[in-house]
């Protein structure tokens, strides 16, 4: 199956983790040994000593919950219109009471200049504000920003006094994917919120939101609570993250997810099976005949993506586990 990068259960680095809290006794609600040390980890590897981190189960609940923390009620966050919390979310940021300005993507991608433009269009307490800028990396089209465009992208988020946020559900591989140009002690340095997602990078669920000003976060485990999303056995994603962060395993995965990518699109390619966009990353947009398309997602899971004239677009997403078997399985069927 090449459906997606969550579509397995878990690593089984993760699953041992899991296995192990079986015969533990842990404190709730996070408080425990295993997220104390998790913690830590993270805070080592994005170069953030004294950041928060806080977790929470998937993606779309981490997006509304940290976007209602940090904005007010009259204020709205600018998004390009690729951006997960604008088309896969069910409008659950703008259900919490916040707009969502959306600025066309390039290549899935924020532009500085169209932030500006979402700004300087709120003219008056008539309109709701905007405070904060999201952005995805590896992006939902599977492209990575440079140092350049991050740094562009902050320094217009100072211009305005904007809040910079960072959906990283697919960080791991946009920094392991070779196309990064910058570490993850630079997210830590770039942005005023961030997560570290786990979910599509070998857990079996769980999202890691670190704030490296802890000024900035003082009631952010209430407003987690009012959201519904403490969960009482925080324990079991604590543990999965101290598993991820130790021996490198968040980089492991998150390679084998690239370089399984690239044996497809290299093998694609090869083939002269055009490719859509510019993923660099393990996302891969194919546009087929409508016939074939429909073949290959019977066959290995895939996506429909869009339909482009008489051709239909489909997404490959490989994983963790994905193997080079499988790899040779998807080329020879085309």
């Amino acid at each position: 199956m090449l459906r997606n990068d969550y579509s397995e259960a878990a690593a089984p680095e993760i699953l041992e983790a899991l296995a192990r809290l079986s015969t533990e006794q842990n404190i709730g609600y996070g408080e425990d040994a295993h997220c104390r040390r998790a913690k830590e980890l993270i805070r080592e590897f994005f170069g953030v000593p004294q950041a928060d981190v806080h977790f929470l189960a998937g993606g779309t609940q981490t997006n509304m919950t940290v976007i209602s923390y940090f904005l007010r009620p009259y204020e709205g966050v600018i998004s390009c219109d690729t951006a997960h919390i604008n088309v896969h979310e069910t409008a659950a940021v703008e259900g919490s009471g916040h707009k969502i300005f959306t600025c066309p993507n390039a290549d899935g991608k924020l532009l500085p200049a169209d932030v500006e433009k979402a700004f300087l269009a709120g003219t008056d307490e008539h309109m709701m504000k905007p405070a904060m800028v999201y952005i995805s990396d590896a992006t939902e089209t599977g492209t990575v920003y440079t140092k350049a465009e991050l740094l562009s992208l902050r320094e217009v988020c100072d211009k305005y006094g904007l809040l910079l946020f960072m959906d990283g559900a697919r960080l791991a591989v946009a920094l392991q994917c070779g196309a990064a140009d910058f570490d993850a002690k630079f997210i830590g340095q770039i942005c005023d919120v961030f997560y570290a997602g786990g979910t599509k990078n070998g857990l079996l669920y769980g999202e890691a939101v670190v704030i490296p000003d802890p000024a900035k976060a003082a009631f952010f485990r209430y407003h987690i609570k009012n959201r519904g999303a403490m969960l009482a056995k925080g324990f079991a994603v604590g543990a999965q993250f101290e598993a991820l962060f130790t021996n490198d395993l968040y980089r492991k995965l998150a390679d084998n997810a690239c370089r399984t990518a690239d044996i497809i699109r290299n093998g694609l390619l090869r083939k002269g099976i055009p490719l859509e966009g510019g993923s660099v990353t393990n996302q891969i947009f194919v546009r087929l005949p409508k016939q074939k398309a429909e073949a290959v997602c019977e066959r290995f899971g895939c996506e429909k993506w869009a339909e482009n004239g008489e051709a239909q677009v489909i997404r490959i997403v490989t994983s963790f586990a994905t193997k080079t078997e499988d790899c040779d399985e998807l080329l020879a069927f085309f």
